[in-house]
Formats: C-alpha cells, structure tokens, sequence
C-alpha cells in the first residue's frame, strides 16, 4: 500500500470520528453558546478529514471518492486513533478529549506546515489556524474544571484516570511512515510525543492538576484494532450508505 495513502487516512480518520463523536453535543451543550462552540469544533474536524480524504482519492486513484473512503470502507480499514473513538461521557471527559487531540493536532500540523509535500503543507497550515483555536477553548475549560467546584474537579480528575491511558495511540505510526519521515513528507512522531509530554506536564500544573503517573498505554491503535465502541460509531456513519448505495443529497 502507498505509505502517503496510509498517513493520509491516518490523518482524516483521526478527524472524521473525532468530528463525528463531538457532533453527539450539537442540541445538547450545557448551555448556548458552548454548544455552539464544540459544534464548531466538530465542523472543523469533519472539514479537515474532507480535505485529506479528497487528496488520499487522488494518490491512490483507484475509482473510489472522498464518500467512499469517509463511509464505505471495513471497520479494519479504519487507521484512527483510540482516543477519538472512545465515548463522550460527561462533558469532563469530552474536554478532555478535546484538550488532549488539540495539543496532538497542533504539534501534527506545525510539523507538517514545513512538509516537502507542498499539498501537505497547505493543508497543515489552514487546519493550523482552527486547532489553534481548539486548544484554548479546551484549555480554558480545563482549568475552569480544575479549579471550579469540588464535582468539577473530581469529574475531570475521574476522566483523566480512565482514558489517560490511551493518549499515547495518537503517536502511533502507519505502514510506511518512516520512510515519509526520512523524506521530510512527515514529522517524527517520537519526537512529537516528547513535545506532547512537556506541554502537557506544564498545562497541568497551570491547571492544578497532578499529571498522570502509570506508565501504561493502550498498544494496537492504528493497527486496525478498535475497542468495542467503534462498532456502533460505523453504524451510524454507514447507515444511509449501506442501505441505500450510490444515494445522493
């Protein structure tokens, strides 16, 4: 398979499930204008998972569009991330989810806004600008969480401990993606996971919070290994396509 092909789905379907689970919030925000805000959020990912699936149809330009490769692949087929795909829950850990995936995104695409591939490039560089925006939202409620009420803290501190484990998956690498590295096509995600570390570690302690101590992380993402929650996620997403092929709007 072409290694550009494989980043390139890693990428959109990272912010094709991220896209489609915060779209869960729309109606349903705590108040206005934050519903408003995470639906935002939402559209940005669903827009930049569009604008790498466009490209990845046309690298590996065997028939198949931008809808087939966003709705009508196999669940194995799938190069995403864990994180994206675990559930909402409360709002504690949808923010959580948010923060975590906006500090990874924005060190993705700062790396890739100097990619040798001026497609890339462009865009890193505009999903750039929207990520940015990402991370402060989430990071101010982040801190809101931390240093609100005794629940609001408690719930955040409860999400931490329960999905932590899994922020390591969004540095996992694709078939053939050293090779990209090599070319200067893609950044080296190690070195992007130390990044991530420090930023983190230095947020928490402007939180409040204390930063996650056990070494473990979930293995198998990108692998085409899902946990059990992704099942459902295609159901929804596949639904339209699958009953009715070839249907349009």
């Amino acid at each position: 398979m072409n290694p550009l092909y494989n980043y390139l789905l890693k990428l959109a379907d990272d912010s094709f499930i991220m896209g489609q689970r915060l779209s869960a919030w729309c109606g349903e925000g705590p108040y206005l204008e934050e519903d408003i805000a995470l639906t935002n959020i939402a559209l940005d990912e669903l827009g930049q998972a569009n604008n790498f699936y466009v490209y990845a149809s046309r690298v590996i330009d065997n028939g198949k569009s931008e809808d087939d490769l966003a709705f009508l692949r196999y669940e194995h087929e799938y190069l995403n991330a864990h994180w994206v795909e675990l559930p909402n829950e409360d709002y504690a850990q949808t923010i959580l989810k948010v923060y975590v995936f906006a500090v990874y995104q924005k060190l993705m695409y700062e790396a890739l806004s100097n990619s040798a591939n001026e497609e890339l490039s462009a865009i890193a560089q505009k999903s750039l600008k929207e990520v940015r925006y990402h991370y402060t939202h989430a990071a101010s409620w982040m801190k809101i969480f931390a240093q609100g009420t005794e629940e609001s803290k408690t719930r955040l501190e409860k999400a931490i401990e329960d999905i932590w484990e899994y922020t390591k998956g969004l540095f996992a690498k694709v078939d053939g993606e050293d090779d990209l590295a090599i070319l200067n096509i893609v950044p080296n995600v190690d070195e992007l996971y130390k990044d991530f570390v420090a930023i983190t570690e230095k947020d928490f302690q402007d939180f409040g919070l204390e930063y996650p101590a056990n070494p473990f992380m979930q293995p198998k993402s990108r692998t085409g290994y899902h946990t059990e929650y992704f099942g459902f996620i295609l159901c929804e997403l596949q639904y339209m396509q699958r009953a009715y092929p070839g249907c349009t709007w």
